[in-house]
């Protein structure tokens, strides 16, 4: 059976997207059909509208997403229809170099469905990180639905599907931050706010939010921020030395992905101190550091996957911790709009007007 649904498609690179009628197939062994209720709008999906991904167009936008498994095919043991899930992007393998390490969270093998999406003319669409989750319903990996607490709110929860793991793992996984640590985050968007948080909920005592939009400084601190630097009137190294007692912070998060920015996090940190990269750059971007500054500051430098997350690990355990109040999910969410709004949501997006809009379906 094939499903007729509507869903948001990017046509080619740098032409708005538009609401089609494409077809889902029913799910094969392995796969699972959900039925999306929401997704948020993503920096990624943005940059696969603009090319800056890949050329495999016309691409099935969306990947942040939360829903209702409708059903499953042959061999899906630990998923049943009815049940609620956050879509992920990292389905392990578990056969891989990094899976056999007992390092899954690094899967270099990740799996997605294997039967195609397509237009109503039968031209196969290419899903946004393999989910395409801007659509009435998808078709996925089975390892891609990681069942959570059916009670929690969807447009929260399904935020854990990328920026917001993204951020909070680039604390608490990549950087390890431990209670009493000092922790800057330059650039608090969607994902920097959730490393701020992060960074709070680990147990952080100085939790340093560095951005050049008040707004954005504003949001941090209701995430958790102790204190702010404004990067317009301050230099923000200088700035975090002297929030640290003149040492630099243990922890360091580059949110924004730019040499000038990693630069920042790289000398804004204490000596031994650690550099964590998740803001993603552009391929063009060329980082210049002079070679006796790498050795002689020690500590590290770390670029952060998906927030090193293991998702059948860290989302149930996440949600848990919103559903008592101790992780607020809620704040990420600025808006619910409706699918057609999405080219608008990505105009707002690079505005800087909301850390999420979130398409309710």
């Amino acid at each position: 059976m094939v499903h007729q649904v509507r869903a948001v498609v990017a046509p080619g690179q740098g032409a708005p997207v538009q609401v089609e009628t494409i077809n889902v197939p029913d799910p094969g062994p392995g796969e699972a059909l959900v039925k999306v209720q929401t997704c948020g709008v993503c920096h990624t999906d943005l940059h696969y509208r603009e090319g800056g991904i890949n050329d495999e167009f016309p691409f099935l936008l969306g990947h942040e997403a939360a829903g209702v498994i409708e059903s499953v095919g042959a061999d899906v043991e630990d998923l049943a229809p009815g049940d609620f899930v956050i879509l992920n992007w990292r389905a392990v393998c578990g056969a891989c170099r990094a899976c056999k390490r007992g390092e899954p969270q690094y899967c270099f093998d990740t799996f997605n469905a294997s039967q195609p999406m397509t237009r109503e003319d039968g031209t196969p669409l290419t899903p946004a990180l393999g989910i395409g989750a801007f659509a009435e319903k998808t078709l996925v990996h089975a390892g891609q639905c990681t069942k959570v607490d059916p009670a929690a709110s969807p447009a929260a929860v399904g935020l854990l599907g990328c920026g917001v793991m993204a951020g909070l793992g680039a604390a608490i996984n990549t950087a390890g931050v431990t209670r009493g640590q000092s922790v800057a985050v330059i650039g608090c968007g969607g994902v920097g706010a959730a490393a701020i948080a992060g960074a709070a909920l680990a147990g952080a005592s100085t939790v340093i939010a560095v951005d050049l939009d008040p707004r954005k400084l504003e949001w941090a601190t209701g995430l958790g921020a102790t204190h702010t630097i404004d990067g317009r009137d301050a230099d923000v190294v200088e700035a975090i030395r002297a929030l640290t007692g003149g040492n630099g912070a243990d922890v360091v998060i580059d949110a924004v992905g730019r040499p000038e920015t990693f630069k920042q996090a790289f000398y804004g940190r204490d000596l031994a101190g650690t550099a964590v990269l998740v803001g993603v750059p552009t391929p063009e971007m060329v980082l210049e550091l002079p070679l006796i500054d790498v050795f002689s500051r020690g500590g590290a430098t770390r670029s952060s996957w998906y927030g090193d997350c293991l998702p059948s690990r860290d989302f149930p355990m996440l949600v848990d911790l919103y559903r008592q109040g101790r992780l607020d999910l809620d704040a990420f969410v600025s808006e619910t709009i409706g699918i057609d709004d999405v080219e608008a949501a990505f105009d707002k997006m690079q505005r800087g007007d909301v850390l999420r809009s979130v398409v309710v379906l």
